[in-house]
């Protein structure tokens, strides 16, 4: 009896959740490809931006899960209400408790899935789509100041038009100076690729500019060898903006900047955020379940999604109030990222307990 309730309660938050995933997302890539097409120009078309937006998908899903939990179960949960379905559920004996054991479980599938996409798949398809659009609209033929990579290592300024990930570079530029700030050389190389097993760079197809005290000397290479400290890795975090760094890469990040006595709030922001994605997650079902006991139990479909929105709106822009307060006024960024949450899940353990 409880198996086939609990396939029947999880069945149907499930299917809700995925709707209404679909439906927030599809909305954001529709508003996205309209952004898209005021970059359209020369070698970037119509059909580029859509790839571009679609290679970004898995990381809208991520940022689109925990509103699409809560509406998903508002939504599921009002189904099964407006049906009386809930009521028969007490009625017989189902504690409140187990209801919200079974409503959490097929959360967990997307929780799980959420938590894959942010740390293998997005990262990953992020980079590849920014390369890409940036490689399409400048490609490897000249500097473009305007957009790519500025890296500087020691003395040499270095810019990239396009950063692939795994260590693939599109048109690479680099100033080397003396201790007196004096342009020594200048180079431009259409390719350069990574070679993990050795630590080095091979650039290709690359005009050398040397100069000299009274002259100038030209000069190009097939290809040349580049020793430099720099590594994908090293790459990714500078082009990539912190909140689409993967746990592990904020994790090094962070522990070489404290090497350094560089400031770390930014980076440990979005590592708790993303650490802490899961509790946030479960935070707004839980309201949700306590909405549809509690509040909203005999409302309509309609306004229960509506207040759904509401709540969803509201716990964004209280995390994104929080976080850059505790950058500018040096609290623990943690406590800024697990305010929201604990609040969630306090006002929604009220509301079970006065509903139970």
């Amino acid at each position: 009896m409880m198996r086939r309730l609990s396939r029947h309660i999880g069945g149907t938050v499930f299917s809700s959740v995925l709707i209404a995933l679909s439906v927030i997302v599809g909305l954001d890539v529709v508003a996205e490809i309209i952004d898209q097409t005021r970059a359209i120009q020369r070698n970037y078309y119509f059909s580029d931006a859509l790839i571009y937006v679609l290679t970004k998908l898995p990381s809208t899903i991520y940022e689109y899960m925990p509103l699409s939990a809560l509406i998903g179960c508002l939504y599921g949960l009002g189904l099964l209400a407006g049906n009386s379905e809930v009521t028969v559920m007490r009625a017989s004996g189902v504690s409140l408790i187990r209801i919200v054991y079974f409503v959490i479980k097929p959360v967990l599938v997307f929780i799980i899935l959420s938590a894959a996409i942010g740390e293998y798949f997005s990262p990953y398809l992020d980079q590849r789509a920014e390369g890409t659009r940036e490689y399409l609209r400048k490609g490897s033929s000249s500097q473009d100041s305007a957009a790519g990579l500025w890296i500087r290592e020691e003395r040499e300024f270095m810019h990239f038009n396009a950063v692939f990930p795994g260590g693939v570079l599109y048109g690479v530029t680099r100033y080397q100076f003396d201790d007196q700030q004096n342009l020594q050389e200048a180079s431009f190389s259409s390719r350069a690729t990574y070679n993990a097993a050795d630590q080095f760079w091979v650039e290709e197809n690359v005009s050398i500019t040397r100069f000299d005290e009274n002259k100038t000397v030209a000069e190009k290479q097939i290809t040349r060898r580049w020793n430099s400290e720099l590594s994908p890795e090293i790459l990714t975090v500078n082009i990539l903006p912190a909140s689409s760094l993967p746990i592990r890469t904020l994790d090094n990040h962070i522990e070489f900047l404290h090497q350094q006595n560089a400031d770390t709030a930014i980076y440990e922001l979005a590592y708790w955020r993303k650490v802490l994605q899961p509790l946030v997650v479960l935070g707004l079902v839980l309201i949700a379940i306590s909405f549809v006991f509690g509040p909203l139990r005999d409302s309509t479909m309609g306004f229960r999604i509506f207040v759904g929105v509401l709540v969803g709106i509201g716990f964004k822009i209280l995390q994104d109030l929080l976080g850059p307060f505790s950058i500018v006024f040096g609290f623990p960024v943690i406590f800024a990222v697990i305010a929201p949450i604990l609040l969630c899940m306090l006002v929604g353990l009220y509301l079970l307990r006065r509903s139970g």
